[in-house]
């Protein structure tokens, strides 16, 4: 090859190095902008799950509680009307935390946490009618009682399965 023509080789290939190279360096900074923004997006979402468990979870315990509460205070005969009130307004509380979870959590998180809530629901339905003097048959405070406690392995279950969603260990 004669020095003319490898002067023109590493002309041409100057001339394309200086034109492709803005392209190039865009090109590589878009797909890193790119790769960022997945991070973000998973890091955001990440943070959407964490507080909707927290809420949920709160949530979930708080009305658990109430309920047991109102079980042994009917059981007791002292359920005041000032006990139905915070119920309603924990069982209120509990079901917009769970609708607003619906929208976000995972497919596993989700059924596990509808385990829970026919138990919770099951639970208030009939302390409701053992409240109001027309229980069905074998509804009492203490057979609520009971059944409130198959709850705790579910909620338990709820819980390590939203640990695990989030990357938290044993």
């Amino acid at each position: 090859m004669s020095a003319a023509i490898a002067a023109m080789v590493t002309a041409v290939v100057g001339v394309l190095g200086t034109l492709f190279a803005p392209l190039v360096a865009s090109w590589v900074t878009k797909r890193q902008r790119d790769a960022e923004g997945l991070v973000e997006e998973r890091r955001r979402l990440l943070e959407e799950r964490r507080t909707a468990y927290t809420s949920m979870n709160r949530a979930t315990s708080h009305f658990h509680t109430l309920l047991k509460d109102a079980l042994h205070r009917t059981r007791d005969g002292v359920l005041t009307d000032e006990d139905r009130e915070r119920l309603e307004e924990g069982r209120r509380d509990y079901r917009a935390r769970y609708a607003e979870a619906q929208m976000i959590v995972p497919e596993a998180v989700l059924d596990s946490s509808r385990e829970v809530n026919v138990v919770l629901a099951g639970v208030d339905a009939a302390l409701k009618r053992v409240d109001r003097g027309v229980p069905r048959g074998g509804e009492t405070a203490v057979r609520l009682l009971l059944d409130l406690k198959a709850a705790d392995p579910k909620l338990t279950a709820m819980h390590r399965l939203m640990r695990q969603d989030l990357g938290v260990s044993g």
